[in-house]
This record gives C-alpha cells, sequence and structure tokens, in this order.
C-alpha cells in the first residue's frame, strides 16, 4: 500500500473575473522508502498540488479529488483536529521561500524548539538541545550563536537551512521538499541532500522532491512525475525517463541540460512537437 496517494486532484482559485485551474486531475502517489521527484517549469502546478496535500492553499481555492489518502488514512474525511496532528508530524514540507515562512518576531531557535514542544513532546531543556543537533546537522556556521538569531539577521540560505532543520525535527514518515537546495551552494547543496537520502534511507520515509534541477532527479528519485500546465504528461522510473523519455515536453526538460547548448543556445519547449501538448 502506497504511503500517500491522490486520484484526480483538481485546484481552481477563484478570481475577481471567474476562476482559473492551477491543478487539473493529478494522480500522485508515493510509497515508504521512495523518492519522488515531481519536475516542470514554474506554473505547472507542482508545489499547487502538495500545498493543497498539507491543506495550506488559500480560501479562494477549490480542492477536489476522487482519493487523497495517507497510510490508508482518508485525508478528505479527516476533521480538522485530526489533520492538525497528521500535518506537521508525518507529513512535513520544506518551503520555497525560507525567509516569508519564518516569523520574524521570533529567533530562529525559537521556532524550531516550538516546533521540538509541540509536535515531538520534547521539554524545552531537551528541544534547546535537539534545536542544535539540527542546525549542525543542516551544515548552519555558528549554531548556537545562530539559534538566537532572527530571520532578519540571517543569509537567505541560511534561512532555508533552518527550514530544512524545522521539517525533518520530528523525524516525518513524508517529506515534501519543494526546492530544498536553493539559494544553498554547491557543496551545502551536496550536504543537504545526502542529509535527505540519509534520513529517507534510515527511516522508512517517503520523499517527494519537487525540483527544476534535472542532475538532482537522476542523482536522488526512484520515480519521476512531469507537469505541464497543471495535468501529468509522463510518469516513468527515472532511469526510463532518461533513456527514453515518451513525451515531448519531458524531451524538452532534457534537452536544456547545459551539456546540450549548440552555439551557445539551448533548445527550448517550441523546438519540440509542441502540437502533442495541452495548450
Amino acid at each position: 500500500m502506497s504511503l500517500l496517494t491522490i486520484r484526480n486532484l483538481t485546484v481552481r482559485f477563484a478570481t475577481s473575473t471567474g476562476s482559473f485551474t492551477a491543478v487539473d486531475g493529478i494522480d500522485v502517489h508515493v510509497d515508504a522508502r521512495e523518492v519522488l521527484a515531481i519536475v516542470g517549469e514554474s506554473g505547472s502546478g507542482k508545489s499547487v498540488s502538495m500545498l493543497a496535500v498539507m491543506g495550506l492553499l488559500p480560501d479562494t481555492a477549490t480542492v477536489t479529488a476522487d482519493e487523497m489518502s495517507f497510510d490508508g488514512r482518508d485525508m478528505l474525511k479527516m476533521g480538522a483536529a485530526e489533520r492538525r496532528r497528521l500535518i506537521g508530524r508525518e507529513i512535513t514540507m520544506i518551503f520555497q521561500e525560507p525567509i516569508a515562512s519564518l516569523n520574524p518576531s521570533y529567533t530562529a531557535g525559537f521556532q524550531i524548539e516550538e516546533v521540538l514542544r509541540l509536535n515531538a513532546g520534547l521539554s524545552s531543556r531537551e528541544a534547546k538541545k535537539r534545536a542544535l543537533e539540527l542546525f549542525e546537522a543542516v551544515g548552519i556556521p555558528e549554531p548556537e550563536r545562530r539559534l538566537k538569531s532572527y530571520p532578519h539577521q540571517m543569509s537567505g540560505g541560511q534561512c532555508q537551512r533552518v527550514m530544512i532543520a524545522m521539517a525533518i525535527a520530528t523525524n516525518p514518515r513524508l517529506l515534501i521538499a519543494d526546492e530544498p537546495t536553493t539559494a544553498l551552494d554547491v557543496t551545502i547543496q551536496k550536504q543537504i541532500l545526502d542529509l535527505l537520502m540519509r534520513l529517507q534511507e534510515e527511516q522508512g520515509m517517503g520523499l517527494i522532491l519537487i525540483t527544476h534541477d534535472m542532475g538532482v532527479v537522476a542523482e536522488t528519485a526512484d520515480r519521476v512525475v512531469v507537469q505541464y500546465k497543471g495535468r501529468r504528461m509522463e510518469e516513468a522510473d527515472v532511469l526510463s525517463l532518461f533513456e527514453a523519455p515518451q513525451h515531448p515536453y519531458t524531451r524538452a526538460l532534457l534537452s536544456a541540460l547545459p551539456e546540450n547548448a549548440v552555439d551557445g543556445r539551448l533548445p527550448t519547449v517550441s523546438d519540440f512537437l509542441i502540437e502533442e501538448m495541452p495548450q
């Protein structure tokens, strides 16, 4: 049985002139110990799909699905209290904009300690000790000092690492990582990815990785879902996807790798069979 199963997920947003569909009938599933990569351009509905799972979309969004279940539990029928016990403990998420996700009024240490007290049941003393360990694990320099820092006193990369530490603090069963290495240098990117993969292996954790980096996909993913304009274009195991992509949009993404540049120009989606794709 899959850890997370989503069938026919649709997300519509109300606007002043009507509505638009951001996600159109997406199917997603991920197993324990599996890394699922979701790839596609900005605006393809990758993040919106996962925010719908987390229940973090605004009131202007209407979410429907034939099924949304976690470990056999029907998330569509969960009450608010039961869903709160699930989200933030068993399912956690790393967001794209860490500075916007952190509260500017509290120190980084207070915010991660609060997660540990509320969701892991640690005492204040235990939470402080664990917060320091997590900061060290995700490569935050001078971790003791940074526990006392406010978000505006930290770089974007440091704030991102704080968010990663918060997301893994409760040893979740499913981690959704939305561009988790954005704004980090190459060395720290590898450290973070190695950390996530080690946790995924040790804890039997499922990992959904939203990324634009096909190199990261090749190195980490077991399976790949390709999205375009809110729809799923292709799904395959990572080896099959790279060796024999079936959809023109997938071929376009793979051809946009730097090593494929010809005379300084990379192929674009318009170079492929766009007539086969939804408009």
